[in-house]
């Protein structure tokens, strides 16, 4: 099972929906935990679903159990703390959570892209979240985007 992930920021809404549309995703599942933000631009939820649905015949999920809580991400962005605390902590969450039994498996059946504001995976909780259920699910396979 292939699971994608991609960020918003740095992109043009046409490059964004362009390479969507480029690897047949047919669903979006946003794991920010704040998807209503004004600075998001074409990536605020209910445009994104509008989009979604008319450029790429995807569908739109936000999942707030894959997001992190406000004080573990006021502590990395605000407080410009230390990304291996945070992805300690973000670690600590997920299992706390049991996400790999929470989350649906059947769900990615559809080809299906995980949502963050990131430009890149790198210092992104998306790919702490396709890490994590990597490793507990079998046969996974990771695209960033």
């Amino acid at each position: 099972m292939e699971i994608y992930s991609i960020g918003f920021t740095q992109k043009s809404a046409s490059e964004f929906f362009s390479t969507l549309k480029a690897h047949g995703i047919e669903r979006l599942l946003d794991v920010r935990l704040n998807n209503t933000s004004q600075l998001a631009a074409f990536a605020k939820q209910a445009d994104l679903a509008y989009f979604l649905r008319e450029i790429c015949n995807a569908s739109y999920e936000h999942e707030p159990l894959l997001a992190p809580t406000q004080d573990i991400l006021d502590a990395y962005k605000k407080q410009k703390g230390d990304w291996d605390v945070y992805e300690n902590k973000f670690n600590t969450l997920m299992k706390s959570r049991n996400i790999e039994s929470a989350i649906d498996k059947e769900s990615f059946k559809k080809k299906t892209v995980l949502l963050c504001s990131e430009a890149t995976a790198e210092h992104c909780h998306r790919r702490l979240i396709l890490e994590y259920l990597q490793k507990h699910w079998t046969g996974v396979t990771i695209l960033h985007l």
